[in-house]
């Protein structure tokens, strides 16, 4: 029998393999979706659903986001996927922080990406509930966004089949991805087989399937994550992702700062160092605050040593802080779970050529929510020309 042919096939239907299915399929290619498990359930719907370029270092990665968020917010104008543009803060408990948020406002104030900086008092009124004994101020960007992480995905291949007639498969496991007479096969478990002139392989963090001695030499590691969601508090809002100072330590667009390293603002305390914990907060559409989240790493090759155990020590710390944070009206847990990503050592992103027309783009570390839509896109620009 003669296999169902199509201009790519994008394999993992998380975030990253989705909108470069999205992309083609926008262009008028004939697209197949496929995904090994009976829906996303990996990185892309483990975390806390935030866009939020600010957290980005300068360049490639900071446009790739603004892009993204432009992208997320054209397709919410035709289909519900979820999108919310309420903003994120990052909040400062100190004066080293402080002095990071001033700075990053003043970069992000040049590059015309918009930025406000909120007194102590601007933040006790906007973030009910909010310590002030943990709080001295805080910079605010209005713009950034919120997804549901557990319904985006869902929605969004759901417009892909609706708009673009986007071929989707779920439970679709591949075994193997060949070239050969000028064109790309790939062959199921199921033994079914499928063709295509570029084939993209977003695998996540699955290193074992198709091309594990690649990814045996590569700089990938794995990192697990831990989270922790409350039950709903219908009378409570808190709007857009709110960040603290661990966060302001952490991450990329603080470390570009000037005074990052005179102030030695990567010095935390050990216990917060050891298991990679900075402590943020995003409210569900059901009233329900999603906290977290910890970072324990592995090699790609000794991925299986991180477990799948949920550490009720990690659990006490990232309570114990957001509750220095914050006053909620409760703190009843209703669910919590361990998020795994992948990303590159070496590089900021695992980006191979495998065959002929068969790449390889995967290990985009926590930057796939907010950099995907955009990063897709240029990947699929470039087949298009």
């Amino acid at each position: 029998m003669q296999a169902t042919q199509y201009d790519l096939i994008v394999i993992g239907a998380g975030a990253l393999g989705t909108f470069h299915a999205y992309h083609a399929a926008k262009r008028g290619w004939k697209v197949l979706l496929l995904e090994k498990d009976e829906k996303p359930s990996d990185a892309t719907v483990r975390n806390f659903g935030m866009v939020i370029p600010s957290g980005m270092s300068q360049g490639k990665w900071k446009e790739h986001g603004r892009r993204s968020m432009e992208i997320y917010k054209s397709i919410q104008a035709e289909f519900d996927i979820t999108v919310r543009s309420y903003g994120s803060v990052y909040l400062a408990s100190n004066q080293t922080e402080c002095i990071l948020t001033e700075e990053l406002a003043t970069l992000n104030e040049q590059e015309g990406y918009p930025c406000e900086m909120l007194s102590k008092e601007d933040c006790l009124v906007k973030y009910p509930g909010l310590r002030a004994s943990y709080c001295q101020g805080g910079l605010f960007f209005p713009g950034e966004l919120t997804v549901e992480p557990r319904r985006m995905i869902h929605h969004l291949i759901a417009y892909l089949r609706e708009q673009y007639k986007l071929s989707y498969k779920p439970n679709t496991l591949v075994k193997s991805i060949e070239y050969k007479t000028d064109r790309c096969w790939v062959e199921t478990s199921g033994l079914e087989k499928y063709s295509s002139t570029h084939v993209i392989l977003c695998s996540g963090r699955e290193f074992k399937l198709l091309y594990p001695h690649l990814f045996a030499k590569s700089a990938i590691e794995v990192s697990k994550l831990q989270m922790l969601q409350t039950t709903p508090m219908q009378e409570y809002v808190l709007n857009g992702a709110v960040l603290g100072g661990l966060s302001i330590r952490r991450y990329e667009s603080f470390r570009e700062c000037p005074s990052y390293e005179p102030l030695q603002a990567g010095e935390i305390d050990t216990v917060f160092k050891k298991w990679g914990i900075h402590v943020l907060f995003k409210q569900a559409q059901d009233g329900s605050i999603i906290i977290g989240d910890s970072h324990e790493y592995a090699d790609v090759n000794s991925t299986d040593a991180l477990g799948y155990e949920y550490k009720q020590v990690i659990e006490d710390i990232i309570l114990q802080e957001a509750q220095r944070m914050f006053r909620f009206p409760h703190w009843n847990i209703a669910r919590q779970w361990n998020g795994f990503y992948a990303q590159c050592k070496e590089k900021d992103i695992f980006h191979h050529q495998a065959d002929t027309n068969v790449q390889i783009i995967t290990a985009i570390g926590g930057k796939g929510m907010t950099a995907s839509a955009s990063l897709a896109e240029s990947t699929i620009q470039k087949l298009f020309n």
